[in-house]
């Protein structure tokens, strides 16, 4: 297997299942209701911010392995517009699962030798590093959902 397939499906992994964690987005996500999704719990961000935030990174780096360049700000990262209904927090979810399918299936398509290229400048490393980045990132806040997701419903 061609190494950016490996990538890809490490991504896979992460938001659909069959990594060694055996946790993933979409079943994390699969249950949780609107409301659990936008209540806060502390001073944790809710379960929708982190939605967004991970989905705003997956979809700003889409476009460049499209061919744009980059244009994503941290500052933007966390940017979540009121979600007001049920509808609205499942177009979310569904959004950040849908741009991870596409982003897999782009990482699919990167020649080996620009995974160590640099990835649209060189403070940001390589496309490899990125990719990677990203994935821990997830990994990151899949857990945070985990637990954001059962301190919710503990106060049931």
């Amino acid at each position: 297997m061609h190494l950016a397939q490996q990538i890809a499906q490490h991504f896979r992994g992460v938001h659909f299942g069959g990594n060694w964690t055996a946790v993933n987005l979409k079943d994390v996500l699969a249950d949780v209701t609107w409301q659990e999704a936008t209540t806060p719990s502390g001073p944790l961000n809710t379960i929708a911010a982190l939605v967004y935030h991970m989905n705003y990174y997956v979809s700003e780096v889409l476009k460049v392995l499209r061919g744009a360049p980059l244009q994503a700000s941290d500052k933007f990262a966390f940017d979540l517009p009121p979600l007001r209904s049920e509808a609205e927090w499942r177009q979310l979810a569904d959004k950040a699962l849908e741009d991870a399918e596409a982003f897999a299936d782009e990482i699919e398509k990167i020649p080996e030798a620009q995974l160590m290229e640099v990835f649209q400048d060189p403070r940001y490393g390589n496309y490899y590093r990125n990719l990677h980045g990203i994935i821990e990132h997830t990994h990151y806040h899949l857990g945070q959902i985990t637990i954001i997701k059962k301190l919710l419903r503990s106060r049931l």
